[in-house]
């Protein structure tokens, strides 16, 4: 039981995948009874035992379906019908995903870029910021983020890219901005959004088109300008409005 309690607090604290799987209720003759728990990583492997043999196996499987953030979910398992075990009985399996927040790219570690990061810490949001300038981040204090300074599009290659990305593309420069979406738009993602002037938007978005950068089905789904539309002003309160585009589209997809 200690096993799983430290591993959940390891899970939790850097953000790893993985899915806790808790017997609720059992009925009959059952390999565990009820308050037996596992854990189950992304690569299959377990901390803790619901059983083993069949029941173990489907439960296994069952965890790997909803851990990049899935909806918890209760089933019911017949060991024999079901599993053709010969115990007989029923369980109850509760499987809750945790340690799987969702990742925040923000490209750009300027005033926006710096206040945007704080925000998503505390709002359910792993933050990484990258920068090509050197000593950008030498006055951050915020912890939970992590940073990087280097070339954007060769920062963007080795990133994991799922429906549990987000991004943000706020940096100092029109034509990093552009090709950091040029980069990132064809990819998977939760969210990509650039900040921009309507007019920048725009011409952004004639030039995809026009070369075939990006087709239209792709540009639809960012959000440019970014961000929940409002008379935000300071880079606090358009960074507010950013977050705020993030947590509805983050909410939203959990209902569907």
């Amino acid at each position: 039981m200690q096993e799983i309690f430290s591993e959940l607090k390891k899970v939790t604290d850097q953000g790893i995948p993985a899915v806790l799987c808790i017997v609720t209720e059992t009925t009959g003759s059952t390999p565990r009874k009820a308050g037996s728990k596992m854990l189950v990583f992304q690569d299959g492997t377990v901390k803790g035992t619901v059983g083993g043999g069949s029941i173990e196996f489907q439960a296994i499987q069952e965890a790997l379906t909803i851990i990049s953030c899935g909806l918890p979910f209760k089933k019911r398992f017949h060991l024999e019908d079901d599993l053709k075990m010969h115990c007989g009985g029923t369980m109850e399996v509760y499987f809750e995903p945790v340690g799987c927040m969702p990742r925040l790219y923000i490209f750009g570690g300027g005033h926006i870029g710096k206040a945007l990061a704080g925000y998503a810490v505390g709002l359910g949001f792993r933050p990484f910021v990258f920068d090509q300038r050197e000593g950008i981040f030498e006055n951050w204090n915020i912890p939970g983020v992590e940073t990087s300074v280097g070339d954007f599009l060769q920062m963007i290659d080795p990133l994991t890219f799922d429906k549990n990305t987000y991004i943000v593309v706020v940096t100092h420069q029109h034509e990093f901005d552009e090709k950091v979406l040029m980069a990132c738009a064809p990819r998977e993602y939760a969210y990509l959004g650039m900040i921009g002037s309507k007019r920048k938007v725009a011409e952004i978005r004639n030039q995809a088109l026009g070369q075939k950068l990006l087709s239209a089905e792709i540009l639809s789904k960012i959000d440019m300008p970014i961000g929940i539309p409002f008379a935000a002003e300071t880079p606090a309160e358009i960074a507010i409005s950013i977050i705020a585009k993030m947590i509805d589209v983050k909410n939203t997809l959990k209902k569907s």
